[in-house]
């Protein structure tokens, strides 16, 4: 192949990839475009791609007036990071018995971890209900922080258990030979050399704590349990909604999850090809 065949390639990938990235960031573009129009525009014909002028009068009315915002912000914060202490406490252990430890059925157990990746909230929900409301753990943080973490540890399990696979055993045997035991090898010497995929679990724990919808509509009745996605509802009206709340109600709720991502982006490309290639 030539350099003008490889010049063509490179620019037709290129194109390609400029596309698909136009394709996923539209959409946040016109939540954040529609958070700034002025409602005469929201429902025009054609469609006003770009706002003629800015309009915060929504977010002043709405948004910052609003005293239940903040509460639904720590509500999912509290959420987030219950998730991630759990699923991190329940999986890590657990990811280093399956990959060192004889277990009777382990091939059995991946099966069903994999296989419950493919489970919607939706079907886990009634059931949940149903244990949660005799167990009196409805409109609770701790039932909303163990129902997510039924959709992370799957996950969790699926991310770490390559990593506790690519640590040598020698290494745990050597630090019981020097008196440490089980637990405390595990601790002192495993736990650290598995950190970029503890981190890598981390934030997609608290993503999955903070963006999860459909326990936060079953399980949370009260007020003040409601996380932002079921906070989200709160600016839906049953006759009309203003939409442009909506957006900016959305574009506010998606920034933490957005500045977590980004300020860990470096750890989760590491240690999910460590994990993928180890």
């Amino acid at each position: 192949m030539n350099n003008a065949q490889n010049n063509r390639v490179k620019w037709f990938y290129t194109l390609a990839s400029a596309l698909m990235l136009a394709l996923f960031l539209f959409p946040i573009y016109w939540m954040i475009a529609t958070a700034v129009k002025p409602s005469t525009e929201i429902m025009a014909y054609p469609p006003q791609f770009i706002p003629t002028r800015i309009d915060f009068s929504v977010w002043h009315d709405r948004i910052i007036g609003d005293p239940k915002i903040p509460r639904y912000f720590l509500n999912s914060a509290i959420i987030g990071v219950g998730t991630t202490l759990l699923t991190l406490a329940l999986a890590a252990p657990a990811a280093y018995a399956l990959a060192h430890l004889p277990i009777r059925g382990k091939s059995l157990l991946l099966v069903l971890s994999l296989t419950s990746l493919m489970f919607p909230a939706i079907m886990l929900a009634t059931p949940l209900f149903v244990i949660f409301s005799r167990l009196r753990l409805l409109d609770s943080y701790t039932g909303l922080i163990l129902a997510n973490t039924t959709l992370a540890l799957p996950f969790a399990l699926t991310v770490l258990r390559p990593f506790f696979l690519s640590i040598p055993t020698q290494l745990t045997e050597a630090a019981r030979i020097d008196g440490a035991s089980a637990w405390g090898a595990f601790m002192r010497i495993i736990l650290p050399l598995a950190t970029p995929g503890l981190f890598t679990t981390a934030v997609f724990s608290f993503l999955f704590g903070w963006s999860e919808l459909v326990f936060a509509l079953a399980l949370a009745n009260q007020e003040q349990y409601r996380p932002v996605t079921a906070g989200l509802w709160h600016f839906i009206g049953s006759n009309v909604t203003q939409w442009n709340a909506v957006m900016a109600f959305s574009t506010l709720a998606m920034l933490p999850p957005l500045l977590v991502f980004l300020a860990a982006q470096r750890f989760i490309v590491s240690g999910l090809t460590a994990g993928a290639v180890k």
